[in-house]
């Protein structure tokens, strides 16, 4: 069964944040409050806990999975950001966003769409996941947590605990974080093209 980490939402107690850490490291995938709705993530190096994640979503290879970094200069490690789009993207994170964008050497050919070469990232404003973010050193792998024939993703720690405990290794609860995903953008062409309207307002990209 998977642990389950009560954390405080303003304060994200740190021992408890160390611990989820080690579980990560230590191959886990684990389900995490962000700013727009709750996450599945894991280790960036992790092929089972990918594997697990997409099993869990029941998302073939095609989909975008993304990479939730710490701040821009995290990101900046994963994707390609170039003078047109980097001054939009750095005014609007951290933030409810998730950007396409041609990945790098430094992503995993199997994280990259198999077409396009691209990946999604994103920096959250979220406390805890900020501070879990910090804690690693490095971005999570993740996707929205939002389950097969359900319309809205999951909220409630203590729900994700009862019906996934036995799919993940670690649950954190910091209470509700909203149902509405990531806007997502893709930056990947000549022009910026709106693939989710979601949590963040998409004015400053149309």
């Amino acid at each position: 069964m998977a642990r389950y980490f009560d954390i405080h939402p303003a304060s994200p107690q740190r021992r408890a944040i160390a611990a989820i850490a080690d579980v990560v490291r230590a191959g886990g995938v684990i389900a995490y409050p962000t700013d727009s709705c709750y996450a599945l993530g894991c280790q960036l190096g992790n092929r089972d806990g990918i594997t697990r994640i997409r099993s869990i979503r029941h998302l073939d290879d095609r989909h975008h999975l993304t990479l939730v970094c710490r701040d821009f200069a995290q990101l900046g490690q994963f994707v390609y950001v170039g003078n047109r789009v980097f001054r939009a993207i750095k005014a609007a994170t951290p933030g409810s966003y998730t950007f396409i964008l041609p990945a790098t050497k430094e992503v995993p050919r199997r994280l990259q769409h198999p077409g396009k070469k691209t990946v999604g990232v994103r920096i959250p404003r979220h406390v805890v996941a900020q501070a879990l973010l910090a804690e690693l050193g490095e971005p999570l792998v993740s996707s929205t947590l939002l389950l097969p024939g359900q319309d809205e993703p999951m909220i409630q720690g203590w729900e994700i605990a009862d019906q996934l405990g036995h799919a993940v290794d670690a649950v954190i609860d910091s209470g509700d974080c909203g149902t509405e995903p990531t806007t997502v953008i893709d930056f990947s062409q000549e022009k910026p093209e709106i693939l989710r309207r979601g949590a963040g307002d998409t004015s400053g990209f149309e």
